[in-house]
């Protein structure tokens, strides 16, 4: 933890140097910040889940780097708990017109120990207007993971969109504590259709979600009693400030 806790102080203190140094006064870029939930939602699922969920971000900076604050949460109102609840703390600085390197750190609270990790990553636009987020992990006991998440927006109408996504997780090694194996461990496939009521900075949508776990990690659940796959309606809104 204290390595990355080194890493989390020395990222904020060069986004810090880089907006006040010379380079950026000569320049005089201007400094942006903003707030965006792609996702804000009660879910209700086939074993009867009532969950809330969250995936978000905001940042502040320049065109040239930004520091980023990206949240996801699951919070289960039946148990009063959080299924699931991560931050990620990241620069983020262009590496070409449709796409921008990443790194940071970030820390996820489930059952047990808060789990530590650094992030590398990329995100922006694939050919076909594609949106891509990759990212590697790397926790505090030095286990590599990843992530890729894909989502495209279809335009049914100027302000009725469509939007598939898909999100798949995999480990590059065991964690016995997290109850995952190496391999693909889970993805997740849903679609939300939307509509734009407040000029693109407020869209309410319905949708469904689909969770599964994969190879081995499903095999350590499955032999525990845990469901491995299941689907939940959804119904929430995005916006924009």
């Amino acid at each position: 933890m204290y390595k990355l806790l080194m890493m989390l102080a020395w990222t904020g203190a060069v986004f810090i140097v880089s907006l006040s140094g010379p380079a950026n006064a000569q320049s005089k870029e201007m400094v942006f910040y903003g707030l965006q939930m792609e996702e804000l939602e009660y879910r209700r699922g086939d074993e009867d889940e009532n969950l809330f969920a969250w995936n978000g971000d905001a940042f502040v900076g320049t065109d040239e780097l930004k520091l980023r604050w990206l949240g996801e949460a699951e919070y289960d109102r039946k148990a009063s708990a959080f299924e699931k609840l991560e931050n990620r703390l990241v620069l983020q600085t262009p590496i070409s017109t449709f796409f921008d390197l990443k790194g940071g750190a970030r820390v996820d609270t489930p059952k047990g120990r808060d789990q530590w990790y650094g992030v590398l990553g990329i995100t922006g636009l694939a050919p076909q207007w594609f949106e891509i987020d990759a990212d590697l992990f790397v926790s505090e006991d030095g286990d590599l993971s990843a992530r890729l998440d894909v989502e495209y927006e279809l335009l049914i109408t100027n302000r009725l969109i469509l939007t598939p996504s898909v999100d798949i997780n995999a480990a590059f090694s065991g964690d016995t504590d997290l109850e995952i194996a190496s391999g693909f461990t889970d993805i997740e496939v849903g679609a939300r259709l939307s509509y734009d009521i407040v000029d693109r900075t407020l869209s309410p949508y319905v949708g469904f979600v689909y969770e599964r776990k994969l190879g081995n990690t499903a095999d350590i659940l499955d032999a525990e009693g845990e469901d491995i796959e299941g689907w939940r309606a959804v119904i929430g809104t995005r916006f924009v400030f």
